[in-house]
């Protein structure tokens, strides 16, 4: 694996309470790594300090905040133009450790079937590098048939474990995904483009694979309500009628507000029916637009980016 270019892609946006820690641990890992940052109008002086104290890293400035996907968009575009044989998604919140990268190479070497392999995810810690991240433990327990939580209880762990979600907190992507699967839905500022990336990811055969040995840090919020809808929208219904796997995704979606707002209405919820009145409305005038996206997002190849 000597000669595997690895681009380790960071978007930043006010990152100074975890920059020295986030781009001193890429420093110090085992396997030589590529870091690119795409600053998304930081204005703590996160850019003058990377460049001052990390003169290595390939500094993006964006002249507006593009949100998450959009900006690693930039970077991907930009590491695959330059050779990128892997591309790995770090937030900023995010530290790794010496060999967290070595083990990711390990599966996908000892891998049987590359061709399947969408996503590789180390193991995610939580600030204090104690605990699980909490998100982590969602999808593990999610994934229960894979018994992953018995084989960590009794310490007999495995390689790896297919997994159906990991957040892109830390994602390790070989080429062939990109070339496959492509890049963020630009539709998603910030929150839900990887659960909208991970649909296209199974629709296109690809597999998450979660693994053990590799271990790293993201400084995230430890709670599962740690999305602000009020700062954020909540576009989980748009994801689910963009999965390119949901036929007629659009009509029956549309239908079911329409019956659902109907039945809060003869039940007397008035201010529930007003709620879904208005996200049918939404929904209706993105018709097009979303039909359009989501032909797209099913096309195989490097879909959303500029190759």
């Amino acid at each position: 694996m000597e000669h595997q270019k690895i681009y380790l892609i960071i978007v930043t946006y006010n990152a100074m309470k975890w920059a020295e820690k986030c781009f001193s641990s890429l420093r110090k890992s085992s396997v030589p790594v590529h870091t690119m940052v795409v600053d998304n109008g930081s204005y703590d002086g996160t850019q003058e300090f990377i460049k001052t104290h990390f003169p290595e890293v390939e500094f993006i400035q964006s002249a507006e905040n593009l949100g998450f996907g959009k900006a690693n968009n930039l970077g991907i575009e930009k590491a695959y133009k330059n050779g990128a044989d892997f591309f790995y998604l770090m937030n900023q919140d995010a530290w790794i450790f010496e060999d967290s990268i070595q083990y990711l190479l390990e599966v996908y070497e000892n891998y049987p079937k590359k061709e399947e392999i969408g996503i590789l995810s180390p193991m995610h810690l939580d600030g204090t590098e104690e605990k699980l991240d909490v998100f982590l433990d969602k999808y593990i327990s999610q994934n229960f048939e894979n018994r992953m939580i018995s084989d960590l209880y009794l310490k007999i762990t495995k390689p790896f474990y297919e997994i159906s979600f990991v957040n892109a907190a830390h994602w390790f992507l070989p080429k062939a995904t990109i070339e496959k699967v492509g890049g963020f839905n630009p539709y998603f500022f910030h929150y839900g483009e990887d659960n909208e990336y991970v649909n296209r990811l199974r629709f296109h055969g690809k597999k998450i694979l979660l693994c053990p040995e590799s271990k790293v840090v993201h400084d995230g919020k430890q709670a599962l309500n740690k999305v602000n809808y009020q700062q954020f929208k909540d576009l989980s219904l748009e994801t689910k009628i963009l999965d390119p796997t949901y036929k007629n995704g659009l009509q029956k979606e549309l239908k079911s507000l329409q019956l659902s707002r109907v039945k809060n209405l003869l039940t007397g919820n008035f201010k529930f029916a007003k709620e879904l009145k208005s996200k049918y409305d939404k929904i209706k005038s993105e018709s097009s637009n979303l039909q359009e996206i989501k032909n797209k997002a099913a096309q195989a190849g490097p879909t959303f980016l500029n190759l």
